[in-house]
C-alpha cells in the first residue's frame, strides 16, 4: 500500500505528526522519540498541522502522519513502520512493503487500534504501565554480574575441600592416570576432547591451585574489578575442573553455571570496573540470558511430559518426590506428609510453573516483573525442601535480568545509582562478536527444545553436527531434572571388617544413613560423593566403575578420601575387608516418628557387590 499524499514545503527532516488529545499517542510517541533520537522531529497535530495544508483534519484524526524531507507524507501503519525503519528496525518496513499481504494487515490492525484508543490505552498500561519508553538494564545486569561472582565463590571453595578426595592422586577417579590414557589413544584432537588445564598440571597442588585461583577471580568479579576478564578466567578454570572431574561433577548445575558464565561474558563491560557505557548492556547478550532462562525452565517442564512418566501424568509425582530425592532436608520429612489432594495441586503447579510462566520471560514488561516474581518464588519452593547446591540460586539469579532499572528504583523507594559511564562508548563487546554468540547459541538451543518432544522436525544437517562439536565445553547444553521419577529410595550402607565377620559402618556427611540422624541442608555446597552415591544405588556395582574405587580406597585408607566421610570406624589401620549392602529407606510417619525418633525406616535388600579384601 503506497501513500500517494505530498506536501509543498516539507520539513528538514522527518516529522511524526500525532494527535496530541490522545493520551495513548502520547504514550507511545514517548517511545519512539527515545528510540529515534534527532532521527524524527515529532509533534501534535492540533500544533503543527496548519503547517501543512494538503493532509485534510480528518486524516490527523484517523491516523499519525510522517512527513517525509522529499515532501512525502505517509500515514497509518506505513509510518510507523518508516518510523521504526529510522529507529534501525527495518524489519517491519521491509515486511510492509515486500511480504503480500502484509500491508492491508497492518493497516486494518492499525485501524481497529485506532478506533479502539480507550481501550489500548487500558490494555497498554496493564501490560506496560505508564511509562512505555524503552527500559534499560544497567542496574540489574550490574547486580546479576557481581551476584554471578558470588555463586562462583561458592562453588570453587565447596570444590576446594575435595577435589583431591575426589580426582587427586589418591582419589576416586585420579585425573592424573585418565589424561595419559587419553593421550596414548588421541592426538591433538584430545585438547578439544578434554579442555582442561590439566593437561599442564593435575597434580594435587595443581588442582588446589585452579580452586584457590578461580575463587580470587570470582572474589573480583563480586567486586566489580576486570568483569569480563574476571569472568573468562573463572569460566575457563571452572570449566576444566568440571572436565577432569569426570563423573563427580557432570551434572547439570554445573553445565548451566559454565553456559550463563560464557554469555555473561558478552553482558560483561571491557573495562576494568563494572561500569556500563551510555548504552548499557548489549540487547543481545541480554536476550540471550533470557533466552538460557526460557530453554532452561521450559525445558524441565518437557521432559517430564515427553518421559511418559506415569507419576507425572496422574499428578503423584510429589508424594514420592521428597523422601526419593537425592538429598532431602528436614523440611522433606514434612513436606512429604502432606495429604495426596495438596500433592496432586502442587504437582500442577509445577507444571504451570515450568511450562506457561517461561513465555512470560518475553512478554510486555509487566509480564516480565511477574515472570520474575513466579519463578523467584518457585525456586525458593524448591530450595525449602531439597538440597540442590547453588542450581536454585543460579536460576534465581538469571531471574533478575528480567527486571528494568525503573522497576528497582520505585523498589527500593529511591534513585537506584546507575552504573553508566557516558564516555566509556568501548566498553561493549563489538556487535559482530556477539552475533555470532547468538548464531551459535540460538539455532542449537532451539534445537535441543524441540528435539525433547521427539518429533521428526528437519533442521539444517550442521546443527546436531555443531551441538555434538562444541558439547565438550559445554557452552550450549540441554536441561530437564527429574524426567523419570523414582518411586523407591534404595541407599548403599559402605561397612568394613576385620575378620569378615563383625562389620562397621562407614558414616557419610550428609546422605541417609543412621535412621535417627536429622537430615540437613547443605546447599549452597555440593558433597559430590555423596550425591554420587544416589545414582550408584539406582544402577548397579558393574555399572558404575568408580564404586569399586570408592572401596579400594578404603582398603588402602586414603586419607583424602577417607576425609569425604563423616565417621571412620577404623582410625588405626584400614579394614581387611570392605562390602557394600543395599537397604531400602522410607519416611517414617508422625506417629513412628513420636514414638522412635527416627526420621527414617529401613530394611535390607541385599548385596549391592561382592566383598573386597586385601592381603
Amino acid at each position: 500500500m503506497v501513500d500517494s499524499r505530498r506536501v509543498a514545503l516539507p520539513p528538514s527532516r522527518p516529522l511524526l505528526l500525532f494527535d496530541g488529545e490522545c493520551g495513548f499517542c502520547r504514550v507511545w510517541i514517548a517511545r519512539w522519540k527515545a528510540m529515534t533520537g534527532d532521527r524524527v522531529d515529532y509533534a501534535p497535530s492540533q500544533e503543527a498541522g496548519a503547517r501543512f495544508p494538503e493532509i485534510p483534519a480528518e486524516a490527523f484524526r484517523r491516523s499519525v502522519q510522517l512527513v517525509l524531507p522529499d515532501g512525502e507524507v505517509r500515514s497509518g501503519a506505513h509510518a510507523v513502520a518508516t518510523t521504526l525503519d529510522l529507529a534501525g528496525r527495518g524489519f517491519p518496513l521491509r515486511a510492509y512493503e515486500r511480504v503480500p499481504g502484509a500491508a492491508p494487515a497492518a493497516e486494518a490492525g492499525y485501524a481497529f487500534v485506532a478506533a479502539h484508543r480507550t481501550a489500548a490505552s487500558r490494555v497498554t498500561r496493564l501490560l506496560w504501565g505508564s511509562d512505555v519508553t524503552r527500559p534499560e538494564y544497567a542496574v540489574a545486569s550490574a547486580l546479576f554480574l557481581r551476584l554471578l561472582g558470588l555463586v562462583f565463590l561458592a562453588a570453587f571453595l565447596s570444590l576446594f575441600v575435595q577435589v583431591e578426595g575426589l580426582i587427586g592422586s589418591r582419589g576416586i577417579l585420579p585425573i592424573g592416570e585418565l589424561l595419559p590414557l587419553v593421550a596414548a589413544q588421541t592426538g591433538l584432537e584430545r585438547f578439544w576432547l578434554l579442555p582442561t588445564l590439566c593437561w599442564a598440571a593435575s597434580g594435587d597442588a595443581a588442582l588446589q591451585l585452579f580452586c584457590g585461583a578461580g575463587a580470587l577471580f570470582s572474589v573480583l568479579l563480586a567486586a566489580g574489578l576486570f568483569p569480563a576478564a574476571s569472568l573468562a578466567a573463572a569460566t575457563v578454570l571452572y570449566l576444566s575442573l568440571s572436565v577432569a572431574g569426570q563423573t563427580f561433577f557432570a551434572f547439570q548445575w554445573d553445565f548451566l553455571l559454565i553456559e550463563t558464565a560464557f554469555l555473561a561474558i558478552f553482558l560483561a563491560p571491557l573495562s576494568a570496573r563494572l561500569r556500563f557505557p551510555a548504552a548499557g548492556p548489549s540487547r543481545a547478550a541480554l536476550f540471550l540470558l533470557r533466552w538460557l532462562l526460557f530453554r532452561l525452565c521450559f525445558s524441565s517442564g518437557a521432559v517430564k511430559l515427553a518421559s511418559g512418566d506415569p507419576t507425572w501424568r496422574d499428578l503423584t509425582a510429589l508424594s514420592h518426590y521428597y523422601e526419593t530425592q537425592p538429598l532431602p532436608p528436614w523440611t522433606a520429612w514434612y513436606a512429604h506428609q502432606l495429604p495426596l489432594a495438596v500433592q496432586k495441586a502442587s504437582t500442577l503447579l509445577v507444571f504451570f510453573f515450568e511450562l506457561v510462566v517461561p513465555f512470560l520471560i518475553f512478554a510486555p514488561r509487566r509480564l516480565r516483573h511477574a515472570a520474575f516474581g513466579l519463578l523467584v518464588l518457585f525456586q525458593a519452593a524448591i530450595s525449602s525442601t531439597g538440597n540442590y547446591t547453588f542450581f536454585n540460586i543460579l536460576t534465581a539469579l538469571l531471574c533478575l535480568l528480567l527486571l528494568d532499572d525503573r522497576f528497582l528504583d520505585r523498589l527500593f523507594r529511591a534513585r537506584t545509582p546507575r552504573p553508566a559511564a557516558p564516555a566509556a562508548r568501548s566498553a561493549r563487546w563489538p556487535r559482530p562478536a556477539v552475533a555470532a554468540v547468538a548464531l551459535l547459541v540460538l539455532p542449537i538451543g532451539g534445537w535441543q527444545v524441540a528435539s525433547l518432544f521427539r518429533a521428526s522436525i528437519p533442521v539444517p544437517f550442521p546443527i546436531p553436527a555443531l551441538a555434538q562439536a562444541v558439547a565438550p565445553f559445554r557452552i550450549v547444553n540441554g536441561y530437564g531434572l527429574f524426567a523419570i521419577l523414582t518411586i523407591r529410595r534404595p541407599e548403599i550402607l559402605v561397612e568394613g571388617s576385620d575378620d569378615g565377620r563383625t562389620w562397621k559402618a562407614y558414616e557419610f556427611r550428609w546422605k541417609p544413613g543412621d535412621v535417627r540422624r536429622r537430615p540437613l541442608f547443605v546447599a549452597p555446597h555440593q558433597p559430590r560423593l555423596d550425591w554420587q552415591m544416589w545414582f550408584a544405588a539406582l544402577g548397579s556395582f558393574e555399572a558404575d566403575p568408580w564404586f569399586s574405587r570408592l572401596l579400594v580406597r578404603l582398603l588402602e585408607g586414603s586419607p583424602e578420601v577417607l576425609a569425604l566421610l563423616a565417621r571412620n570406624p577404623f582410625p588405626d589401620r584400614p579394614p581387611r575387608f570392605v562390602r557394600a549392602r543395599l537397604w531400602d529407606y522410607r519416611f517414617t510417619d508422625p506417629a513412628a516418628r513420636r514414638e522412635t525418633g527416627a526420621w527414617w525406616r529401613r530394611e535390607e535388600i541385599g548385596a549391592y557387590g561382592p566383598v573386597l579384601g586385601r592381603p
